[in-house]
């Protein structure tokens, strides 16, 4: 009696770790909406209890323990590897995150700005690829988030190419030009809360900075989704609007970045 409570139990134990860790994450690959509610709602939080920490903490953990200090490269390959063996994270992802490096390459910015820190990883993954005395302001208006990106950064060694500013993205960009000596931006990356794409788009056009040739890349366009920036940019004169097609980070599901050059 008691060896078949036991064989039950090893039975079902074993059914619901395959759940979990494997049927489940392949069947929501190709499903951008089921993906994020299982990865980013249903598994964060039942790991943040059982573990007693945060994402943001266990992916920190596991670039100290796997990265290499001081070495961009590594930190990136750590978070990559972390997000698809271990837990996903919205970052922007290595298959996105070469689109990036491709556009940082051909702007090759003196002044980058971006928008939602999160974790650090589109942080590094940009700054790594500017050239020496440019730098790179990165605002995060999650204090929790910002703690741990400053650890990302400095652990990948690039603290002293990148500014992170906490706060509420539109309080703080009317206030740059005065605070930071910035004139206008080369690249802005805009990776934060969705709804805040447009609103902040404009306030950078009403700040005076933008100029003319300056370049908006803006992640999860399709997935979670912002068609009012998309039908902003596509459609106002002063922007040259291109979609690249992609997968949302660390799935099959369709995203992209859309790359908008400021045309005055």
């Amino acid at each position: 009696m008691l060896l078949g409570v036991l064989s039950a139990c090893v039975v079902g134990a074993a059914v619901l770790y395959s759940l979990f860790f494997w049927i489940i994450p392949a069947a929501v690959q190709y499903n951008a909406s089921a993906a994020l509610l299982w990865h980013d709602v249903i598994v964060e939080r039942f790991l943040d209890l059982i573990t007693g920490s945060t994402r943001p903490q266990r992916l920190l953990k596991a670039v100290q323990k796997n990265a290499t200090k001081g070495n961009p490269q590594s930190v990136i390959s750590a978070i990559d590897h972390f997000c698809r063996r271990c837990e996903w994270a919205m970052n922007v992802g290595d298959e996105k995150g070469t689109i990036l490096d491709s556009v940082v390459c051909e702007v090759s910015p003196g002044s980058t700005l971006e928008l939602g820190t999160y974790c650090g990883y589109s942080t590094v993954r940009i700054a790594r690829l500017l050239a020496p005395g440019t730098k790179l302001i990165t605002l995060e208006f999650n204090p929790d988030y910002a703690k741990v990106a400053r650890q990302v950064i400095e652990f990948a060694g690039l603290q002293e190419k990148v500014l992170l500013v906490e706060g509420p993205s539109g309080d703080i960009i009317p206030k740059i030009k005065e605070q930071f000596g910035i004139t206008t931006f080369d690249l802005v990356f805009l990776d934060h809360w969705k709804d805040r794409y447009l609103p902040d788009t404009k306030l950078l056009e009403e700040c005076g900075l933008l100029r003319k040739g300056s370049v908006l890349m803006a992640d999860n366009v399709i997935c979670p989704g912002t068609p009012d920036y998309l039908a902003y940019v596509r459609s106002s004169p002063k922007y040259d609007s291109k979609y690249f097609k992609s997968h949302l980070e660390y799935t099959k599901a369709e995203d992209g970045l859309e790359k908008s050059v400021y045309l005055g």
